[in-house]
């Protein structure tokens, strides 16, 4: 089988991958649920590719993200669900759907503001996805606000989407400063539990986690993106450590041999150059 342009081509390979028999192994013993952390990983390998500007790692990884939705798309239509033809189809109608000032005629191009079209038309849509999942019996009994926000999102991207679902019915500060003393208030408790006798660690990781939370409410209140500036953090400590092992390596040690207090002042001399 040679490659190929044609999006068939690759529906072609996946349905080989997945052949009883003839297939391979370990794609044949996948389900949904142990491919999703790929699709996940191979996501983030793509914002990965675009944040190092690298085109060509991007054009790969858009193929192996894209073999993801090929492969869940082959293991719904061997249940009878739907093939990758309907998920095409789907997302196309709700493009056309979503933009009628572009795709819509001449009353629909002029007509209100593009924002105000994009919630009337989601609202319709989450309208019409409940009364599907009810007729098939998969609506939530007392389905509540926060529901809709999906459980697989890292947690301090779920953790802002949860709170700005909560202030849309008021339950939210106006102001950073609050957030800040709950904050503060947070760390407090958590010093507290680490300050005692016998810390208990179930109690240690439920007050970490409440500071997280407010640590991603006042990044949200600030108006940034707490994924963002982490992932500029994480870039800066991954730099600042490979000039320890440089200078390190200079002075023919690593840091394995190097002691605490000789890395730290490595470290600190190279804050100075960012």
């Amino acid at each position: 089988m040679k490659p190929s342009t044609d999006i068939a081509r690759l529906l072609e390979i996946m349905a080989a991958l997945r052949t009883p028999e003839t297939g391979c192994p370990w794609d044949l013993e996948q389900d949904f649920s142990t491919i999703a952390p790929y699709t996940i990983e191979e996501a983030y390998e793509v914002a990965d590719a675009i944040e190092r500007n690298d085109l060509e790692d991007l054009r790969d990884e858009l193929g192996d993200l894209l073999l993801q939705v090929v492969f869940h798309a082959r293991m719904a239509e061997e249940q009878g669900e739907f093939d990758f033809g309907q998920v095409v189809e789907a997302i196309c109608r709700k493009m056309i759907r979503r933009h009628p000032h572009v795709f819509g005629d001449a009353e629909a191009r002029s007509a209100g503001s593009v924002k105000g079209m994009w919630e009337r038309i989601k609202a319709e849509e989450k309208a019409e996805i409940a009364e599907r999942k009810a007729a098939r019996g998969m609506a939530l009994a007392n389905p509540g606000l926060l529901d809709e926000v999906p459980v697989a999102l890292p947690a301090l991207t779920r953790a802002v989407k949860l709170q700005k679902k909560a202030r849309t019915v008021g339950f939210d500060w106006d102001d950073p400063a609050a957030v800040l003393d709950k904050l503060e208030e947070e760390i407090g408790e958590l010093r507290v539990e680490l300050s005692g006798e016998t810390p208990d660690r179930a109690r240690i990781e439920d007050e970490l986690g409440d500071t997280l939370f407010a640590l991603a409410n006042l990044a949200r209140h600030l108006d940034i993106d707490p994924e963002v500036v982490l992932t500029g953090t994480n870039a800066k400590f991954v730099g600042r450590f490979k000039r320890i092992e440089e200078t390190l390596a200079e002075r023919g040690t690593s840091p394995k041999e190097a002691s605490l207090e000789e890395m730290e002042a490595i470290w600190q001399a190279s804050k100075g150059g960012g």
